[in-house]
């Protein structure tokens, strides 16, 4: 009886919950439409020169002594209203996701990303992701557009024809700068940081990866044997074993992951589920070598590369700009007769 009085209580719990976290986005819709309307009517008057700077200050010292009530109507948040419709006034396909996202993320996005190719990319990821504040501005910081964007990340052939969007999962480079590893470290000490660090490994790695376990004990024959990190991916509805090295990639290491992606398919995987994929996170590698090494393999394999520290930005935008001009001389080539 007890149980079901608490399941009744469950239920009813969920439902406050799911109310409470309706209208707090229709209270946040409201007010990004309002920010929104107020940068469309400065917009207007500044254009029309019926309003300049001075104006502006004005509105918002008026609305400080008249009405006290009305936080966030600062000058300088009023002029960033302005920015705000400024930058999405001509991309209505943007328009109900504008809405999804609070304005602290807004700012965080206007403030930090460049072209609106960018700024859309972030956009999109907050909102399917759910991330926080603080979680889209890390993922800003660390330059997870640019990363994408010039991402060439290494497939085996089977891996690819069975999971056709497996590259939009996986990336070619992590950055785990939030580990705090002594120096030098050993693979014992990265296994350690990523699991005592886990919620911002998986904010790195993405949302849809859930932990099962570290050091996670394979029985083949009469001997034991450790993926270092198993995960299941939602999206994929598969195991994901990580193996992790502190040195350079090697083709050897393919043999390892290839054998535990056995051992988790026979043993392990439920009948439901997709087969196993298997990720060799690495110090560093060379994409020939990863190349010629997945050619010819059959097994579900990739191979990444982790920083410790964040990259510099404007390496990441230099290299994604060279990406664009060697884009573009090949479609101007492709062009000629």
């Amino acid at each position: 009886m007890e149980r079901n009085i608490e399941k009744h209580f469950s239920e009813i719990v969920q439902l406050i919950r799911k109310a409470k976290n309706n209208a707090l986005k229709s209270v946040n819709k409201e007010l990004i439409n309002l920010y929104w309307q107020v940068g469309e009517y400065i917009n207007a008057k500044v254009e029309s020169a019926i309003w300049g700077a001075g104006f502006v200050k004005n509105l918002a010292a008026y609305l400080k002594d008249k009405e006290p009530d009305l936080k966030g109507f600062s000058a300088q948040n009023l002029w960033r209203m302005k920015q705000f419709y400024e930058t999405y006034r001509d991309y209505e396909k943007l328009s109900t996701l504008l809405r999804e996202l609070p304005w602290s993320s807004h700012l965080h996005i206007l403030a930090k990303t460049k072209s609106i190719e960018e700024k859309e990319f972030y956009l999109r990821l907050g909102v399917k992701e759910r991330y926080s504040v603080r979680e889209l501005e890390r993922q800003i910081d660390s330059g997870l557009y640019e990363r994408t964007m010039i991402s060439d990340t290494k497939l085996s052939p089977v891996l690819r024809d069975n999971y056709p969007k497996v590259s939009s999962v996986f990336r070619e480079t992590y950055v785990l700068d939030f580990l705090n590893l002594p120096k030098p470290f050993s693979e014992k000490d990265l296994r350690k940081g990523i699991t005592q660090n886990l919620k911002d490994f998986l904010l790195e790695v993405g949302k849809d990866f859930t932990f099962i376990g570290e050091e996670y004990r394979l029985q083949v024959g009469n001997n034991d044997y450790f993926i270092d990190l198993l995960f299941f991916h939602r999206g994929l509805s598969c195991l994901v074993a990580f193996e992790l090295k502190i040195t350079d990639f090697k083709p050897e290491y393919l043999g390892k992951i290839n054998f535990y992606l056995e051992a988790l398919d026979r043993d392990v995987k439920m009948p439901h589920e997709n087969p196993s994929v298997g990720v060799i996170l690495c110090k560093s590698k060379d994409s020939e070598v990863v190349e010629y090494a997945l050619s010819r393999n059959l097994s579900q394999s990739l191979v990444a590369e982790y920083k410790t520290k964040l990259i510099d930005k404007k390496v990441l935008q230099r290299k994604l700009h060279e990406l664009f001009l060697i884009s573009e001389s090949q479609d101007t080539g492709n062009d000629k007769p």
